[in-house]
């Protein structure tokens, strides 16, 4: 396991260079005061002014800093140290106040203290986990009593279809539950520059819906509620096309299969 945990964070200091002169990523436009959170979590966290709020797998830090803008007392957290350099970097470029951990998740109990209002975590995060039943207890752990667990995340049935770039049907590819090893992929750019030279290869955990809220159930949080949406925030597959407001959904409009989720919960 530390094997995996090792090449996926070599793969994520790698990529951090990457992203941050991305367009994706768009981290010149951050620094002219541009919010990089999405309308739903905004909307479904509500305000957030004078709360305190740990970010889990924050990457470098964009929306940690943006919950900052908000007013929000932050903490984020990531395994890697290119990506925790580079948020504490910006945090310190643009004056705005925020504490930045960098340690494992599985380890992070050891590395910061404390209970938050607000636990939050964020798009492309589950999968890099291979002990759900562990993160939920941590993910718990630092919710005070009456705070908020709040995560919006792929949807896990979205990653069961052929995602290569000549696709041109919803085609079965992959399976939905959890095989006894990791996923393996070999390095072939990022979803940020499809095109970047990528050395690493990575290692992905696949987890079901069930698996992620039984999880949590069993962790003492309280679920408030499960949304399922029809679209995303970037071209996970093929045969999505963006929309005028902005996600991305199936060509033609069609409302077919889940693409995300989001979960709030309560301790």
């Amino acid at each position: 396991m530390d094997d995996y945990r090792k090449a996926n964070r070599a793969h994520w200091n790698e990529l951090t260079p990457i992203h941050a002169r991305s367009e994706f990523y768009g981290v010149e436009g951050f620094k002219a005061g541009k919010s990089t959170l999405m309308p739903l979590e905004r909307e479904e966290l509500g305000d957030v002014a004078g709360k305190s709020l740990l970010h889990l797998q924050c990457h470098f830090g964009l929306d940690t800093l943006s919950w900052a803008r908000l007013g929000a007392r932050v903490t984020g957290f990531d395994f890697s140290d290119e990506a925790i350099a580079l948020a504490r970097s910006l945090s310190q470029e643009l004056d705005i106040p925020a504490t930045f951990v960098c340690s494992d998740l599985y380890d992070l109990p050891a590395a910061l203290s404390g209970q938050f209002d607000v636990v939050f975590t964020s798009y492309g995060v589950l999968c890099w986990l291979p002990d759900l039943r562990r993160w939920a207890e941590i993910a718990a752990s630092y919710v005070k009593p009456g705070g908020v667990f709040y995560i919006v995340e792929f949807h896990p049935f979205s990653y069961v279809f052929d995602d290569s770039r000549d696709a041109t049907d919803l085609r079965v590819a992959y399976s939905y539950f959890r095989g006894p090893e990791p996923d393996r992929w070999e390095p072939a750019g990022t979803y940020a520059e499809p095109g970047a030279q990528v050395t690493h290869p990575s290692y992905e955990w696949t987890h079901s819906l069930g698996d992620i809220l039984s999880s949590l159930v069993a962790a003492g949080l309280r679920i408030e509620h499960l949304h399922e949406f029809p679209y995303t925030c970037y071209q996970a597959l093929p045969l999505l096309e963006r929309s005028p407001d902005g996600w991305w959904r199936l060509k033609g409009g069609r409302e077919l299969i889940p693409l995300m989720f989001s979960l709030k919960a309560r301790r």
